[in-house]
């Protein structure tokens, strides 16, 4: 940690916010990118600083946007074993929680076990609701990867902390932590994300009631 700067060089928290610890990060299966948009402020509660702190298979690229997947990853890769969190509308929308494939006309999928049985990869698209979709048309690529459609079990543990577009909009990290969850990784993978979430929003509402010194 940059101690003089104030600031972990892990994650890029402020170090009275940092979640980070000494434990070996999560060597998961699946590789993890996030593409953050790169006017994205939320400098605070955002999480793919501490996502890829905490996932020894993951990439945090910065950019509006990118040729190729392969050009992001610096290796040949098959956009078609990649999957993408979907964000346009989709025509049918499952009740029960889970990942779901989705096919080109936002349906869910008729092999939809073998398409997120073949994934090497998500890729999860971090910033606001309209960076998100930005990066969704900037990146033209993205239609060449799977769309995957993920119904949250439960709310957001953001709560009233940060207002989402939908009731079903949770952050990036617990998004990566359900993806994985559903995609056969070790529950502990997703259990360790979620406690450092739940560690950061409780350090967040801790500075945030802190009462200010009383002048004299």
């Amino acid at each position: 940690m940059n101690d003089r700067e104030g600031i972990c060089e892990r994650c890029g928290k402020s170090l009275k916010l940092c979640v980070c610890t000494n434990a070996e990060p999560f060597d998961n299966r699946h590789f993890v990118l996030i593409l953050q948009h790169p006017q994205e402020q939320d400098k605070e509660l955002g999480t793919a600083g501490i996502l890829c702190s905490m996932l020894k298979n993951s990439q945090l690229e910065i950019a509006l946007s990118r040729p190729s997947l392969s050009a992001i990853l610096k290796r040949t890769v098959d956009p078609k074993k990649w999957g993408v969190l979907y964000l346009g509308a989709q025509n049918e929308t499952p009740v029960a929680s889970g990942l779901y494939a989705l096919n080109r006309k936002g349906n869910l999928s008729d092999n939809a076990d073998e398409c997120l049985g073949k994934l090497e990869g998500i890729i999860l698209l971090d910033g606001s609701w309209s960076q998100a979709k930005a990066l969704w048309w900037r990146n033209p690529w993205l239609l060449k990867t799977q769309r995957l459609l993920l119904v949250p079990p439960k709310r957001s543990l953001y709560g009233k902390l940060r207002k989402e577009p939908r009731k079903e909009s949770v952050s990036t990290l617990e998004a990566c932590a359900f993806c994985l969850d559903c995609l056969g990784e070790d529950p502990e993978i997703s259990k360790g994300l979620t406690a450092a979430f739940a560690n950061l929003l409780e350090k967040y509402k801790t500075l945030r009631h802190k009462p200010s010194s009383s002048k004299r």
